[in-house]
């Protein structure tokens, strides 16, 4: 039986195994999906005796990414741009890294909360690791206007800029305007609304004012539980429409099972299970 793992640290909160075994179940396929709690010292060491032990992919969680990006032997575009991984599969001594949290973000947007991302005004709140696994997804589906912000604006404009520079955002931003602001003077409203920043996790306050949403806008937190109560909480108080990153789990995990197994999971149904059973 074919073996995956996620990898993290900490790694016992993880729902993959959960989503995994659905999706396998419900494709006809036979696999074997577990956690494995890899010490903060020990991802490369760990990696190579799984791909010595026959182990076919692996998801990629904190803190984590940006070492398997360092690990990978090929890597997507979408790689490349965010310069962090979340899905490996192992063939050999060869691996083959992707980073399906972005892609996964806009399927839940565009497919699950049914909102076209094409010519509207988009905000991503965030240029870490979270945010630079979206930006290239979300330049993809053809906003009309994305502006990032981020606590340190050097960090923003240098994430702008590599993804300005590389071949393969040349035509998207001809109809795409990315442009960056400070966090602090934020100005403008927007459509869709995406924290990619940590203040979820932290339990901090939302980082930019009420005045960003449009009426009924999209407000999307990528954490999902407990931690994402107090932005959703924020949004619906603000005339939003709340989302958390429950969908996002689901969906960038369906991008890493076609990746391995080469068969599309139904990621709409497993999500409406999910939130039937976690909220």
């Amino acid at each position: 039986m074919d073996k995956y793992y996620v990898l993290g640290n900490p790694i016992a909160h993880s729902k993959s195994p959960l989503i995994h075994a659905r999706f396998a179940e419900l494709t006809d396929q036979s696999l074997q999906y577990e956690r494995l709690l890899v010490p903060l010292e020990a991802f490369a060491a760990t990696l190579a005796q799984l791909a010595q032990d026959g182990v076919k992919g692996c998801n990629v969680t904190v803190p984590f990414k940006l070492e398997a990006f360092e690990a990978a032997t090929t890597l997507t575009d979408r790689a490349q741009l965010a310069r962090a991984v979340n899905t490996l599969r192992l063939d050999g001594g060869i691996i083959h890294a992707d980073n399906t949290d972005g892609v996964g973000l806009v399927n839940d947007i565009q497919n699950n909360a049914g909102v076209a991302l094409a010519g509207r005004d988009v905000l991503l709140i965030g240029a870490g690791g979270a945010g630079a696994g979206a930006l290239g997804p979300l330049l993809a589906a053809g906003p009309r206007r994305l502006v990032l912000v981020n606590r340190t604006r050097a960090k923003a404009d240098a994430l702008a800029e590599s993804h300005k520079a590389h071949p393969s955002m040349q035509g998207l931003l001809q109809k795409t305007e990315l442009l960056t602001q400070d966090l602090q003077g934020l100005e403008g409203n927007f459509d869709v609304i995406i924290n990619a920043s940590a203040s979820s996790l932290a339990g901090a306050g939302v980082p930019v004012p009420a005045s960003v949403l449009k009426p009924g806008a999209l407000a999307c937190d990528m954490m999902y539980g407990p931690a994402a109560a107090g932005f959703m909480a924020w949004a619906k108080d603000n005339g939003a429409t709340p989302r958390d990153g429950l969908g996002m789990l689901v969906e960038q995990a369906a991008e890493a099972f076609e990746l391995w197994r080469k068969v599309r999971p139904p990621s709409a149904q497993v999500l409406q299970e999910m939130r039937a059973q976690f909220g």
